[in-house]
Parts: C-alpha cells; sequence; structure tokens
C-alpha cells in the first residue's frame, strides 16, 4: 500500500526526467500542483514509463524524440509520455505479466506502473498516437 505524502508533481517529473538521458525528453509544463501519493512507488512509475519511451525512440532509429506533460482535468491529475517509436503491434498484451517484445526484458514493468496507478487510485493507458507514429502512456491520479 503507498505510504502516501506530498509530492510536487513538477519535482517530481524533473527529477525523474534527469535518469533518463538516453533521447531527448521535451518537457510541456503544466499547472503548479501537488498529490497526495508513495514518492518512490511514483518515481518507480515514471523511471520505467520513461525507459520504455526512450527504448521505443532508440528502436526506431534514435532520432525521435518523446516528451511528458501534465494537466488538471475535472479532480485529476493528468501525465502523458508520448514517444515517437513504432508503436504498440500487441496492445492486448500490453499488461499482461511477463510478456515483453523486448531483447531483454522481463515483462513485469507496465503491470506493476499499473498496480502502482491503481493503488493510488488512478489509471494508466497506452496506445498508438493517432497524428503521428508512436505510444502515448496516460497516467490519471486524484487530486
Amino acid at each position: 500500500a503507498p505510504a502516501s505524502v506530498p509530492v510536487d508533481v513538477r519535482d517530481w517529473i524533473l527529477r525523474v526526467l534527469k535518469l533518463e538521458t538516453r533521447v531527448k525528453m521535451k518537457v510541456e509544463e503544466g499547472p503548479a500542483v501537488t498529490i497526495s501519493g508513495d514518492g518512490d512507488q511514483l518515481e518507480q512509475l515514471l523511471i520505467n514509463l520513461l525507459h520504455n519511451a526512450a527504448d521505443a525512440v532508440r528502436e526506431a532509429g534514435g532520432t525521435g524524440e518523446a516528451k511528458i506533460g501534465w494537466a488538471r482535468q475535472d479532480g485529476f491529475l493528468n501525465v502523458w509520455i508520448a514517444d515517437e517509436g513504432p508503436g504498440i503491434s500487441n496492445p492486448a498484451n500490453l499488461f499482461v505479466p511477463f510478456f515483453t517484445t523486448k531483447q531483454v526484458g522481463t515483462g513485469i514493468g507496465l503491470v506493476l506502473c499499473r498496480q502502482i496507478a491503481e493503488a493510488h487510485g488512478g489509471t494508466l493507458t497506452l496506445q498508438n498516437r493517432k497524428d503521428v507514429r508512436g505510444c502515448e502512456a496516460r497516467l490519471r491520479l486524484p487530486l
């Protein structure tokens, strides 16, 4: 269960972004907002999502970028991570434990991310982008 403390969203996102240096990450800053959550769990969730986005960009040749942003909407924080990778080839298996399309991977990253989101009263969805090639992860957490 999450050990909730106040989490400054901007600080959380920028702190985790510093850990992913393999591809260009663009930040679309949202409003100043603080949520209640387990800082360690939320960091792990974001690390996994950013790592996946960077992997996707690199798989597509490494010349693209990923972007992250956040907004408030209807009592929720929405965080999105969009990449310019190849997109999701098999969306039905995204959250199946131990299923992976990566050469080196365990297949537990997205499962763990979804569990963390749900333990915080939120949701995590992934889908192919409609406007350009790539995938978009959407995390929705209560304010």
